[in-house]
This record gives C-alpha cells, sequence and structure tokens, in this order.
C-alpha cells in the first residue's frame, strides 16, 4: 500500500495498485493522499467488518472493480443481493442508463419524475466520480476489462447453475491426492445432507459414512452418480460391508429405506429442477471465459434457504480447493474469492460443513495465489482465531461496544496487532463515520485511517428477482461445451437396408461401439457400417522440448463406388480400443456393407493413406508470446495458454515494482538522514 499526492488515478492501472480511496487526515478530514493497495498483499486475504450503512459494501464493490481493471477473476458469493450492483455501469453517465434501476419510490418522495430522478442520480453520480478523480473512461475499461454474469443455483431468475445433475467423478490427478480427494467425498456428502436436514457428522453419521462409501467405490471407478442412481446406490450400495461390520447391521435396509425416500423427495420437489439447469458449477468457466478473459462471476444465494445456502457454499468451497490444487504456486495474486456476509459460515464455535473449508483456503490459498476476502456485519460471530493470520483487515463503523470489543480483541490477537495500543485502537473505532476505515496492513509498517473512494457501480440497493431477471436478459448465456459422444446407431445419409451380420474375410476384424443409448420398446438396434481407425501421434521438437503422443480413433465411411476415404470429415470417437466390443447386441439388425469395407486389399491402401493426412492435417499447435517469450505447452488450449500469460505477466509485473520500491525507498533513506544530520 501506498500514499500519494495527487497522482492520476489512470497511472496505477498497470502496477497491480488498487485504488480503494484517500487517506485522512489527523483532524479528520480527506486528504488528496489516494490509498493504493497493492494486489498482491491480498494473497493473505482480507477482512472487512463494519456495521449496516458504514459503507462496508461499497468497499468490498470498490475493491472488485479494481481487481476486475487488474485483469484479476472474481467469484463473489452474495447472500444478501447487494453484489448484482457490479453490473450497473454506465459509461455515458445518462440519465435513460439509470431510470431502469432507480426507486420509483424515492423520486416520490422527493416530488420527481422517474426521469428526473435517474437525471438527477446521473448528475450525483457524475460528479462523484470526477471528485475522486474519475471519468466515464474508467467505467468502460471497466467494462471491458471482465465480464460479469449474475448466477442464481436453485433458481431460473438469473443465470442458473447447475450443481446437483450429478456428482462428477473427480479427475485421476484429484483422486491421487488422498488429503484432496478425501475432503472432496466429505463435503460433497455433508453438504447433500445439510441439504436435507441430517446430521452430517463424518465421525458419528451413519448416513454421512454410507454415502461417502458409496461416492467412493464409483469414483474409484472413475464413474460419476446423478441422484437417480445415488438414490438407488442407497439402497443397494454394491458392497457388503463398512469396516468389520456388515452392511445390514450397520445401517438396516429399513433405514436406507428411509434416506433413500428422503432423496427421492428431494428429487420430486418442484423447485428441484432449477438445481439441474444451467452451466455446470465449474470454478475454472466462473473465472476465466471462453478466450481466457477474466470474469466477475456474483453467485447471488439471497433466495436460498438457510440449509440451501449452506449446501450451496459447500459445494462451491469445495470445488474452488480443487481447482486451487491444481494451479502452480504463486507469489501474485491470482483469483479473489469475496463473501459478502460470512456470518454463519466461520462461527466461533458451531462447526458447519463450510467452516472446515474456510480454515483450510485461509491456511493454504497463499502459495496459489488466491485472495480471500470476508465481509461482515455481525462481527461477535466469527472466529477470530481463523482469521488471526489474515494479513488485512478493513474495519468500519461499529454499532455496539460488545462489537467494538470483540474487533479489538481479534486485530489484537491477529498478524501484526501487536503495533496497536488497546486506548488508542478503541478511540480510533469509536470516531468512524460512514465510508471511513481503519486500514491495517501488514505488509505496511503503520495502520491508515482513509475514506473510500466513489465506486463506478450505480448502488441501487439490494436487487430484486425482477431486475435480476432483467439483467440475465443482456447476458450472453453461458454455452457448455460437450464432446458429441459416441453411438452404435451412427445413421448414414442413404437409406440402407437392414439385415444380419455381414460376415467378413478374416483379415478384417470386426468390431462394435458399445450401445450408448439402449432403443424404445418397439425398436430396433441397427449398426451401421464404418471403417474404425485408431492409434498414436507422436510429435517431437527437442528446440522445443516436446514429446508428445496422442491417442486417437475416428470412425468414417468410405465411399460406396470408389471406396475413397474423407478423412477430414472422420467423426472423433472418445473411446479406447479396449471399448470395443467383440460381439454385437444379439437382437440387434445390421446395415448393408458396402463392397469396399469387405475387400482385404483396401485396408494397408487406407493406413497409407490416413498416414499422409496425419502428417499434413493433423499438425500439434502451439501458440507463442513474443513479449514474455512463452510457448504453450503440447495440449493447452489457447484460452488456458492466455490465463497463464496473465499471471505470468502480473508476477513479473509484481518483481518489477517491489524492485522499483526497494532502490527509491533506499534513496528516500539516504535523503532523510541527510536532513537529519543537516538539523
Amino acid at each position: 500500500m501506498a500514499t500519494n499526492s495527487k497522482p492520476s488515478v489512470q497511472e496505477f492501472e498497470k502496477l497491480g495498485a488498487f485504488y480503494l480511496g484517500k487517506k485522512l487526515t489527523d483532524a479528520g478530514e480527506t486528504s488528496e493522499d489516494l490509498i493504493l493497495y497493492d494486489s498482491k498483499d491480498l494473497t493473505t486475504h482480507a477482512a472487512i467488518i463494519g456495521m449496516t450503512g458504514s459503507g462496508k459494501t461499497g468497499l468490498g464493490i470498490g475493491l472488485i472493480e479494481e481487481a476486475a481493471l487488474d485483469h484479476i477473476p472474481v467469484i463473489a458469493l452474495d447472500p444478501k443481493g447487494d453484489l448484482g450492483n457490479l453490473l450497473l455501469t454506465f459509461p455515458n453517465l445518462a440519465g435513460a442508463d439509470f431510470e431502469p434501476w432507480i426507486d420509483p419510490r424515492a423520486a416520490a418522495e422527493r416530488g420527481q419524475t422517474p426521469g428526473e430522478y435517474a437525471k438527477a442520480t446521473a448528475r450525483l453520480w457524475r460528479d462523484g466520480l470526477a471528485r475522486w478523480g474519475q471519468t466515464p473512461k474508467r467505467i468502460a475499461a471497466l467494462r471491458n476489462a471482465a465480464d460479469m454474469a449474475i448466477y442464481t443455483p436453485g433458481s431460473s431468475t438469473g443465470v442458473p447453475l447447475s450443481v446437483l445433475r450429478e456428482f462428477s467423478a473427480p479427475p485421476a490427478e484429484l483422486i491421487a491426492d488422498k488429503d484432496l480427494y478425501r475432503e472432496r467425498v466429505q463435503a460433497t456428502a455433508t453438504g447433500l445432507l445439510t441439504l436435507l436436514d441430517i446430521d452430517a457428522d463424518p465421525v458419528s453419521s451413519p448416513a454421512h459414512i454410507l454415502l461417502t462409501n458409496i461416492l467412493d467405490q464409483t469414483w474409484q471407478q472413475g464413474r460419476s452418480l446423478d441422484l437417480a442412481g445415488l438414490i438407488a446406490a442407497v439402497q443397494e450400495p454394491g458392497f457388503k460391508r463398512i469396516g468389520v461390520m456388515d452392511l445390514d447391521m450397520f445401517y438396516p435396509p429399513k433405514e436406507r429405506f428411509a434416506l433413500a425416500m428422503q432423496l427421492n423427495n428431494l428429487l420430486a420437489a418442484p423447485g428441484f429442477a432449477a438445481w439441474m439447469e444451467g452451466p455446470a458449477l465449474d470454478i475454472d468457466r466462473l473465472l476465466f471465459g471462453e478466450t481466457g478473459k477474466p470474469r466477475v462471476s456474483v453467485l447471488s444465494i439471497a433466495h436460498l434457504s438457510d440449509a440451501e445456502r449452506m449446501f450451496f457454499v459447500t459445494m462451491l468451497l469445495t470445488g474452488l480447493l480443487a481447482w486451487m490444487r491444481q494451479q502452480p504456486g504463486s507469489g501474485s495474486l491470482r483469483a479473489i474469492l469475496y463473501m459478502d456476509e460470512v456470518f454463519g459460515y466461520l462461527p466461533p464455535v458451531a462447526n458447519p460443513p463450510s467452516k472446515r473449508l474456510f480454515l483450510t483456503l485461509l491456511k493454504q490459498a497463499r502459495a496459489f495465489g488466491l485472495g480471500l476476502v470476508l465481509s461482515t456485519q455481525n462481527p461477535v460471530d466469527l472466529d477470530y482465531k481463523a482469521l488471526s493470520n489474515t494479513g488485512t483487515w478493513f474495519i468500519g463503523r461499529l454499532q455496539t461496544e460488545r462489537d467494538k470489543a470483540r474487533v479489538r480483541d481479534g486485530l489484537l490477537g491477529a498478524a501484526g496487532g501487536d503495533r496497536f495500543d488497546s486506548a488508542d485502537l478503541d478511540t480510533c473505532l469509536s470516531g468512524l463515520g460512514k465510508r471511513r476505515f481503519l486500514l491495517h496492513n501488514v505488509h505496511e509498517n503503520e495502520p491508515v485511517l482513509f475514506e473510500t473512494r466513489w465506486v463506478m457501480s450505480y448502488l441501487a440497493g439490494p436487487l430484486t428477482r425482477d431486475q435480476i431477471a432483467r439483467l440475465s436478459t443482456a447476458q450472453s448465456a453461458e454455452k457448455t461445451a460437450a464432446e458429441t459422444p459416441a453411438t452404435s446407431h451412427m445413421a448414414s445419409a442413404s437409406a440402407r437396408q437392414h439385415g444380419s451380420r455381414p460376415v467378413l474375410p478374416p483379415d478384417i476384424r470386426q468390431v462394435f461401439i458399445p450401445v450408448s443409448t439402449e432403443p424404445d420398446h418397439g425398436q430396433k438396434l441397427v449398426y451401421y457400417p464404418r471403417l474404425i481407425t485408431a492409434g498414436e501421434i507422436g510429435y517431437r521438437n527437442q528446440r522445443l522440448q516436446v514429446h508428445e503422443d496422442r491417442p486417437f480413433m475416428m470412425a468414417t465411411e468410405p465411399d460406396d463406388d470408389t471406396g475413397i476415404v474423407d478423412w477430414g470429415n472422420a467423426t472423433g470417437l472418445a473411446l479406447n480400443p479396449a471399448d470395443l466390443d467383440t460381439r454385437s447386441d444379439p437382437d440387434a439388425e445390421f446395415a448393408e456393407l458396402p463392397a469396399c469395407l469387405a475387400k482385404p486389399k483396401n485396408y494397408p491402401k487406407w493406413e497409407k493413406e490416413l498416414r499422409r493426412w496425419i502428417r499434413k492435417d493433423r499438425p500439434l499447435t502451439l501458440y507463442r508470446s513474443p513479449v514474455l517469450k512463452q510457448i504453450s505447452k503440447p495440449g493447452e488450449p489457447e484460452r488456458d495458454f492466455r490465463i497463464r500469460l496473465q499471471q505470468i505477466g502480473n508476477e513479473r509485473r509484481d518483481l518489477k515494482v517491489a524492485k522499483l520500491r526497494e532502490r527509491y525507498e533506499r534513496k528516500v533513506a539516504v535523503q532523510e538522514e541527510r536532513l537529519r544530520r543537516a538539523e
């Protein structure tokens, strides 16, 4: 953090400095010294504490705006509905932009029409931004720097998030990490049981132990499980013992049936469908768009019940932990998790499912460049021991002496808290007004009092469901990419006669693609002939350190008359050779076989053609950044390469800033020593 006298705000957009406000003088006046918070300091996390009306939400929104301008993605948990205001940014600052979002009752109280009130609000925002050195261009830059969206899990009001469509099997590397895998299994079971209002103690709850065993068995086999499959597995788990005890003795069938009924009631509930709609709860997609552009994803959970909120937060934190562990270590800020009200999720005594996950993140996220910002207006119900290593504290106006005492004790016990005198701290906390905060940052020499800057987002207050729906219509629906599944009924463009299985020469191997969908009653399964090709493509380049082998499998249909194969139109199959069946379905029918596929001499010719086509048309594409002197890894998508480049750029920038600061600090120290001697 630094304070600077009258610098241009724009000068600091490149330096990883968050413009949060202006320093207060000893007399309590707002000075012209800007508070510029180093983004990398947020890797040690931050707490924002203040009563209703203290300006806490405005500070949080301002911090998120700065992160977006710095190309830092943010996941913002919004239990109150205020953070949707981040989408209300209007570069033109015109009354017409504000009018749909103003409160008509406020206009009536002032004796104004909605249009007049909207124009007055636009002027207020323009003047307020100008006083804090911000222009409409900065609003435009904010909108261009990051994509923003409001997600509403369990509701189709905004962009829904699919949380219960299926319990997807974790990737192999996550399963290999025993600690992380155990956390994923336990958190998934805990979150689901919390949604059912069932005791979710991992040690004493039979329901929890049963679900973790079912999930473990299924995921270890590489299979995903939807809720219907989980209901069936609860009744017939596929194993006979839990530990050393017989399953029926440990968890009798009658009790398992009762648990299955509760899960079934959840599945049959009218509102349950909303939990299965929309894109999957994918942390990477919440943080970055299709092209690698950073995102600010507001997850609005104000409409959910307490149990539903706890379930969703638990699933989100579980996914965030898994994503975090897959990232390389970094000393620069990579992403932010912001929670606008942490009350009930990190209590001092109770142990809700979210608490253990928050504790793990607070301890481990720093090494991966993930910063947590936890905000609350309930300072009494907060585990300050959990926040003992939090590097930054923003403390605003507090309501009661009890609140002040709890915050004082927490701050004095936190990292760097020994800098405070208890009496001075009491005086300071008692004198705080609206939008005024005490900033304690362990990376700086001393705490500072400051006033928050005017935010660029229009603070319309908590958004209603109708307002969220209106905003969502303007958001582009996120497209979920799904690989075309391999099927055994790849229909031909031309109708063929159906008959029995063709007889082929022994030199031609005949295999069958596994059936992915059973035919409906009264329908027949039909196999269509295709030329199947499989193998491995090897890419080697010593200079670029490329040593890559890529398996492939394709299906194509040669021309009936000429036998010519158009390899470019072949269909990729997400299968391994071992997945192919050697026996067909006994009740299936077979389409007519082209004559060219029955001639063994064609196959060596097709193999040579395939090799030529692979050499010509299946190159390994690598991306290069001349500025950062980086080359993408084999198989690394352009999107992921761009995300990695952004992080490398941030790390190099932070290193240069640190060196520059150290250089000038030495010079300043020399000059100060000379002045001291001259005196």
